[in-house]
């Protein structure tokens, strides 16, 4: 299914219904976790004062207690769902993960204390950990060569419509508030819907057919360069223990978890920050109803995000991978102190937070679903996915809680803010020690 396409031809000639029913669910499936993920962070600052004593809302470590427990669920599932995918295939994996995190979700809304929150909100994490390589693997696997980095990022831009909507509706509920100070439930409850979604997916979508090669054939080189090294009959290798064994596979990992480990710190540190901060700016210079004005920098945020996401496959495949990293930790490098530091007024801060969610949302994430499945073969893709995006969960699922501990040390949000922003010096450096993969097939 990987057929060349002559270069005269549009980006999208030859792609078949199946292809794109594909795209189509694993796209669905990550806006629903793009919803739930945003969903949480909107609705935290009205969940909490119902969930906590009086006193306890004087400390801002709760709201990253909540969202750091998010995120290490993530993780786990993340790594677990994505091995799993390398064994009993694509499919059946991202059905369950979408049907268990649409029913933990709806549970959210039912939360009475706030250790029912977090509780929950672990569980639903680590359900949506296990759908994103599932989908990433899939439209890698079944798109041709050359349509496929940009399937690759209209899929990931599912993650910034799903913020999106999340932000609208948060929007419209402050707008309505149809539970008055209970509102915030609706929210979860919204994220339920997901679980209809799972029917979609049972008639949809075929099994990746190169993961069914691969097996088929005992294939179990992680790279292309161990191909020949690695028996390809016997037992089958523990994914995980394979992608770190064979030296190239390892270090291959190990430098794209550095800049994914960028990346999360930097949106789960930093850019969630920025709801509170435009608050904080709005109340500071008396402006009528400030959280509309915090609920508008979420939804511009996102915008610039989806704007990213949408183009994220035309512009990595103009410039290549590498350049195309560079590039984006370096614009979220320099949109720390501007936005953080710089900008001084809530209607400022409206035109920045779009070229901010653009860099460190958008393209920040883009690539995760475009270049490491460019890196590994069908029968350890998925895992080695899923370690680069979701074990660094593991580790950046601190970070929120850090930053909650740091924010009344160092005297507010934006000393906090540059301080976490330093780690997108990574970006800087790391892209140019991995393998240029522009206009190359994947490895089988």
């Amino acid at each position: 299914m990987n057929s060349a396409t002559p270069a005269s031809e549009p980006w999208h000639s030859g792609l078949t219904r199946s292809h794109w029913r594909i795209l189509t669910a694993s796209f669905l499936g990550w806006v629903f976790d793009g919803y739930e993920t945003y969903a949480l962070v909107v609705a935290l600052p009205l969940a909490l004062p119902a969930l906590l004593a009086p006193d306890e809302l004087k400390s801002p470590i709760w709201a990253g207690i909540a969202i750091g427990l998010t995120l290490l669920g993530w993780g786990i599932g993340g790594l677990i769902g994505g091995t799993l995918a390398d064994y009993v295939g694509r499919k059946r994996v991202m059905i369950y993960s979408v049907l268990l995190y649409a029913v933990f979700s709806g549970l959210t809304a039912l939360s009475q204390t706030f250790t029912m929150l977090v509780a929950l909100r672990f569980v639903t994490g680590m359900a949506m950990g296990s759908e994103w390589s599932t989908g990433v693997a899939m439209v890698a696997e079944t798109w041709p060569n050359r349509a496929r980095p940009k399937g690759a990022g209209l899929l990931q831009s599912g993650f910034g419509w799903g913020t999106l909507l999340a932000a609208v509706i948060w929007w419209l509920l402050g707008r309505t508030t149809p539970l008055g100070d209970q509102s915030w439930r609706l929210m979860f409850a919204i994220g339920a819907v997901p679980a209809v979604f799972t029917l979609y997916i049972r008639r949809a979508m075929d099994e990746s057919e190169a993961w069914l090669t691969a097996v088929r054939e005992r294939r179990w080189a992680a790279t292309e360069v161990a191909r020949d090294a690695v028996a390809t009959s016997g037992k089958r290798p523990f994914t995980v223990a394979e992608v770190f064994r064979e030296p190239e596979s390892r270090r291959r990992v190990l430098l794209m978890f550095l800049l994914s480990l960028s990346a999360m710190v930097g949106w789960w540190a930093i850019s969630t920050l920025l709801p509170r901060h435009t608050l904080q700016l709005a109340t500071a210079e008396g402006r009528a109803h400030p959280a509309e004005w915090s609920a508008a920098a979420g939804i511009l945020y996102t915008s610039g995000a989806v704007a990213a996401y949408v183009s994220s496959g035309f512009l990595i495949d103009r410039i290549g991978r590498r350049k195309f990293l560079f590039v984006t930790y370096a614009g979220a490098l320099a949109l720390t102190p501007i936005t953080y530091f710089w900008v001084s007024s809530a209607a400022v801060m409206m035109p920045v937070v779009v070229v901010n969610g653009f860099f460190t949302l958008g393209l920040a994430y883009s690539w995760l679903a475009i270049y490491p499945a460019e890196l590994f073969t069908p029968s350890v893709r998925s895992t080695a996915a899923s370690i680069i995006f979701n074990a660094t969960r593991l580790i950046a699922w601190i970070f929120p809680i850090v930053a909650g501990t740091m924010i009344p040390r160092l005297g507010g949000i934006p000393r906090t803010a540059m301080l976490l922003g330093l780690i997108y010096i990574i970006g800087l450096v790391v892209p140019w020690f991995l393998p240029e993969t522009k206009g190359k097939p994947l490895p089988r």
